[in-house]
C-alpha cells in the first residue's frame, strides 16, 4: 500500500511542479507533498531532520548566488560581459558564437546555470537584434546560450544546485569537486561548442558588424559599485576554497558575500536592495525540502533499492561501464522526472550499491553529470529551462516542445558521452 501511495504522491507533486496550475508555487506544491509523505506514514520526522541536513547548505547558497546575480545584473555587470566578449569577437560571426559560448561557460561556472540562463538569454537576444541577426541566426544563439549553461555547469560545487546536492550527500569538498571536474567540463565545453557549430553551422552568419554595439562601459550603471564587485568576487573565490579546508558550508561564503553586496549597494541609482531581497527565490528553499522528503519516501518503500541493483549490475560490467551507465540513467530520469529529485533518488541508489568506495566516487560524479546534461533532452527538465521558454515567449521567441526535444536529444546524447568518458579517463588518472 505505502508503495502505490509514494509513487502517486511523486508523481501528483511532480505534476503540480511542473505545470504549476493557476501559478501555483512550486514551494506550495512541495510543502504539500512533503506534509501529506508525514501524514500518510511514508516518512518520519527523522527522515524530515535527515533529508534538512542535506539540503539546507545547497538550498541557502542558491539563493545567495542569486541574490549575487541580481545586484551584479542590477548595475550592468553581466551586459558589460557581453558587449565585452562581442567586442572580443572581432566581425567574424563563428567567433562571436564562441566567445557567446564561453561567457556562458564562465558565468555558469561561478553563478550557477540558473543564472547563466536566465539573465545571459535576453542579453543574447537583444545583442542579436542589433546586430541585426535573422531569424535563424537569433534562434541559434538564443539555443546555444540555454545549451551551454547546463552542460557546463560542471566544474565547481556551486555551479548548479545538483551540485551542491550532490556534494553535500557524499562529503565532496569544494577543492576535491574543482579537480576532479574542471578538467571534465573544459572537455564538455569543447563538445557542446562542437555539437552545437554542427547543428546551426549554417544559422551563424560569416560577418558581424560588432562596431554597432554600444561601448561595453556604457552598460555599467554603478561604476563605484562595479569595481567593489570584483574584490568581493575575489574573496568569494577564495572562501570557496577555504571551506574545503576549514570544513565549513559554502553556504557561509556565498551568504556572506550576498550580504556584502547588498550592504554596499544600499543608495545605488542602480537597484533597490529590497527588490533584489524580495526577487531572491526563497520558494526554493521550501520547494528543496518538500521534493526531497516526498523523494525520501521512494526510498524507504524500496525503489531506490531497485535502483541500486541494476548500479551494482553496472559496476560488475566495469568503471567505464559503471561512469557511463550512471551517467546515463542520471541523464534519463532528469529528463522525464526532473534534475532536481532525480540527482537524490540517484545518490541514495549509489548509496546502497554493491561498490567500492572508490568506484561509487566515480559514480557520484557520474549522477552529477547526467542530472546537469540530462535535462536538455526535455523542457521539463529542469524548473529553470521552463522559465527559460517562458522569458522567450515573452520577447516573441516561441520555441515548441517538439523543435526543442528534438535539438535537445541530438545535441546530448553524444556530448553526455564524451563528457562521461572524459570523467572516466580523469578519475583513472587521479583515483
Amino acid at each position: 500500500m505505502h508503495l502505490i501511495l509514494a509513487v502517486s504522491l511523486f508523481v501528483v507533486v511532480l505534476v503540480l511542479v511542473t505545470v504549476r496550475p493557476r501559478n501555483l508555487s512550486i514551494g506550495w506544491s512541495a510543502a504539500g507533498g512533503g506534509a501529506a509523505a508525514l501524514l500518510l506514514g511514508i516518512v518520519s520526522w527523522a527522515n524530515v531532520w535527515q533529508v534538512a541536513s542535506v539540503v539546507w547548505d545547497a538550498t541557502l547558497t542558491f539563493v545567495a548566488l542569486i541574490v549575487i546575480s541580481l545586484v551584479l545584473d542590477g548595475i550592468g555587470f553581466f551586459h558589460w560581459a557581453a558587449l565585452e566578449a562581442a567586442r572580443r569577437a572581432g566581425t567574424r560571426g563563428l567567433q562571436l558564437f564562441f566567445w557567446m559560448g564561453l561567457l556562458g561557460a564562465v558565468v555558469a561556472m561561478f553563478f550557477a546555470n540558473d543564472g547563466a540562463a536566465l539573465i545571459l538569454t535576453p542579453l543574447v537576444y537583444e545583442q542579436a537584434k542589433a546586430l541585426g541577426f535573422d531569424g535563424r541566426a537569433t534562434l541559434a544563439f538564443i539555443m546555444a546560450s540555454g545549451f551551454i549553461a547546463d552542460t557546463t555547469s560542471l566544474p565547481l560545487v556551486v555551479s548548479n544546485l545538483v551540485n551542491i546536492v550532490s556534494a553535500d550527500y557524499f562529503h565532496l569538498g569544494f577543492i576535491s569537486f574543482a579537480v576532479r571536474m574542471v578538467p571534465v567540463d573544459l572537455l564538455a565545453l569543447g563538445a557542446s561548442l562542437a555539437a552545437l557549430w554542427l547543428f546551426y553551422r549554417r544559422a551563424i552568419p560569416p560577418r558581424v558588424d560588432t562596431h554597432a554595439l554600444p561601448d561595453p562601459w556604457s552598460a555599467v550603471k554603478d561604476r563605484r559599485l562595479f569595481r567593489r564587485a570584483w574584490y568581493v568576487l575575489a574573496a568569494l573565490l577564495l572562501g570557496y576554497f577555504l571551506s574545503q579546508i576549514l570544513h565549513w558550508p559554502v553556504s557561509i561564503f556565498a551568504g556572506s558575500a550576498a550580504l556584502a553586496l547588498l550592504i554596499m549597494a544600499i543608495g545605488s541609482p542602480a537597484l533597490r536592495v529590497p527588490t533584489v531581497v524580495k526577487e531572491a527565490p526563497w520558494n526554493i528553499v521550501v520547494f528543496s525540502l518538500g521534493m526531497y522528503v516526498v523523494v525520501y519516501g521512494l526510498k524507504n518503500v524500496g525503489l531506490t533499492s531497485l535502483l541500486g541493483h541494476q548500479l551494482s549490475h553496472l559496476a560488475a560490467w566495469g568503471t567505464w561501464t559503471a561512469v557511463v551507465g550512471t551517467g546515463f540513467m542520471a541523464a534519463v530520469l532528469s529528463s522525464v522526472m526532473n534534475n532536481l529529485p532525480s540527482v537524490l533518488i540517484n545518490a541514495l541508489a549509489i548509496h546502497g550499491a554493491s561498490a567500492s568506495h572508490s568506484l561509487k566516487t566515480a559514480m557520484a560524479y557520474a549522477n552529477v553529470i547526467g542530472c546537469d546534461l540530462g535535462p536538455k533532452m526535455t523542457p521539463i527538465g529542469s524548473l529553470a529551462t521552463l522559465l527559460w521558454l517562458y522569458v522567450l515567449a515573452r520577447r516573441g521567441v516561441s520555441i515548441s516542445w517538439g523543435y526543442y526535444m528534438k535539438v535537445g536529444i541530438l545535441l546530448t546524447v553524444p556530448v553526455l558521452l564524451v563528457t562521461l568518458t572524459g570523467l572516466w579517463a580523469w578519475s583513472a588518472l587521479v583515483g
